[in-house]
């Protein structure tokens, strides 16, 4: 049975389209004027696609030991981060969906105010320094550990889970930190890839957390290290020409950012079969 080409099936393809291209156009542009030579860039005739090939800049940024100090930083942060911030909201999550728990609904109730009040920046920050957390790894994956809007999602998720198989584990000798770890936890891949690829995200791109507790250069995020590049243009020098240090400065800055961005986004195929699934957690009632 052949499908049959509606007005809407047609408008709808050339919306997706502009919405495809309005979304990488930015992306390609960047690229190209980071890969094509100053000349080219200088006279404004890049477009999206490269004129006169050239890696000097993307040299530049891997030569440079800040961006690579800060390239080593972000992924200790992004991995650590986000495998403790799953850890104690899975275990969290798990706990408030026990009906027997003590409390229960009280711990649900306090997760809920949060969403509408925190404490603060000073006072957290204080509390941070009080911890003898200042310039170390832990203030940038402590503080921020726990989402408590990951944590509900991840409560809903957990609460339809078949009651059978938790009860079956139990009859097969398993404690409830058991029953989690080999039976709710595994059947919770495509929760855990949604709220795992959307800390991932939050931590890489995070800059105002290293402003706060950061003051070791050497400790510095990559988002922190391209800020100082952007704002102060601190590797202007480097990339001298003879059609002047703005145009090769742009160039070298769009290279850091293709640099910042690629390896976050490559990241999501990999988790989009689970990712599609997650984040229609709560979307489906009765």
């Amino acid at each position: 049975m052949k499908q049959r080409i509606t007005l809407f099936s047609v408008l709808n393809f050339f919306l997706m389209l502009g919405v495809v291209v309005i979304t990488l156009y930015p992306f390609l542009y960047m690229l190209a004027v980071s890969l094509s030579e100053s000349t080219f860039v200088m006279k404004g005739a890049v477009t999206w696609y490269p004129k006169g090939f050239n890696l000097a800049m993307y040299k530049l940024v891997f030569d440079d030991p800040r961006i690579m100090q800060g390239y080593l930083n972000t992924i200790l942060y992004t991995v650590l981060g986000t495998a403790i911030s799953l850890t104690i909201t899975a275990f969290g999550a798990y706990a408030i969906t026990k009906k027997e728990m003590v409390f229960a609904k009280g711990f649900t109730i306090m997760v809920v105010i949060t969403l509408f009040f925190s404490g603060g920046m000073i006072p957290t920050f204080l509390v941070v320094k009080s911890y003898g957390l200042m310039d170390t790894v832990w203030a940038m994956v402590l503080p921020n550990a726990v989402n408590s809007w990951n944590l509900l999602v991840m409560c809903s998720f957990f609460r339809g889970i078949p009651k059978e198989l938790e009860e079956s584990g139990k009859m097969d000798g398993l404690n409830e930190i058991g029953i989690a770890v080999r039976i709710v936890f595994p059947m919770s891949k495509a929760v855990f890839s949604a709220i795992g690829l959307f800390t991932a995200v939050g931590l890489w791109n995070d800059f105002f957390t290293p402003l706060l507790y950061l003051r070791d250069v050497n400790l510095f995020p990559l988002s922190v290290v391209l800020r100082n590049i952007m704002l102060a243009g601190q590797m202007a020098s480097e990339a001298t020409s003879s059609q002047g240090d703005a145009i090769v400065s742009e160039s070298l800055k769009y290279a850091v950012l293709m640099v910042s961005t690629l390896p976050i986004l490559l990241l999501y195929p990999f988790v989009q079969k689970y990712f599609d699934k997650g984040v229609m957690v709560g979307s489906i009632k009765g």
